[in-house]
């Protein structure tokens, strides 16, 4: 049981068309959403902070920093959304989608690139900075504007598995679980 009461519908006018916008036809609005939309005021903030247009990573690439943030964070609820959601139009193989969640990002998993996005999301969950060697291997594949936004994306998602994680949301119907792998959840929690 949440422990907010997610809105049912119907919902508020301007509330429905922008369930509209971000869920596909026909589909119901995440408990997340229904959860936050409670508040007009939280809405309209989270709804501002999305970077989720595509416009300065690639899908790939913003979908590898948020499923290591929500790994990182223990956020079943948001991890399983976004693999379920994203990760195969992502082309993130089962292997990839297992190594966001394993304790060192299983590093010979991905390319330079998708490595410095692992070690930032790493970073700023464990240190909330990065050091001068963390940045410099980002810089080295990303302009300014980029780096702002995967740093962004991080700091946005740590928010959303704050939202679920303090919430308790149900974990969404047919979403991807990591039950499986809480080994390695635990192992990241701790730092082991």
């Amino acid at each position: 049981m949440p422990r907010i009461a997610p809105l049912e519908p119907p919902y508020r006018d301007e509330l429905q068309a922008h369930f509209d916008e971000v869920m596909p036809k026909g589909a119901s609005p995440l408990v997340l959403f229904r959860t936050v939309g409670v508040s007009e005021r939280a809405w309209r903030k989270f709804r501002a902070g999305s970077l989720l247009d595509g416009r300065l990573i690639s899908l790939r690439e913003r979908e590898i920093v948020i499923d290591r943030t929500c790994a990182l964070a223990g956020c079943e609820y948001e991890w399983g959304v976004h693999v379920t959601a994203f990760a195969k139009a992502a082309g993130l193989t089962a292997e990839e989608v297992t190594a966001t969640c394993s304790p060192d990002g299983a590093a010979q998993t991905w390319s330079d690139a998708e490595r410095a996005l692992i070690a930032v999301a790493d970073a700023l969950h464990a240190r909330a900075r990065l050091t001068d060697a963390e940045f410099t291997a980002l810089r080295a594949r990303y302009d300014e504007a980029q780096i702002l936004e995967i740093i962004m994306l991080c700091g946005f998602y740590r928010t959303v598995a704050y939202l679920a994680n303090g919430l308790a949301l149900p974990l969404e119907p047919g979403g991807a679980r990591f039950a499986w792998l809480k080994h390695a959840i635990n192992e990241l929690r701790l730092g082991i």
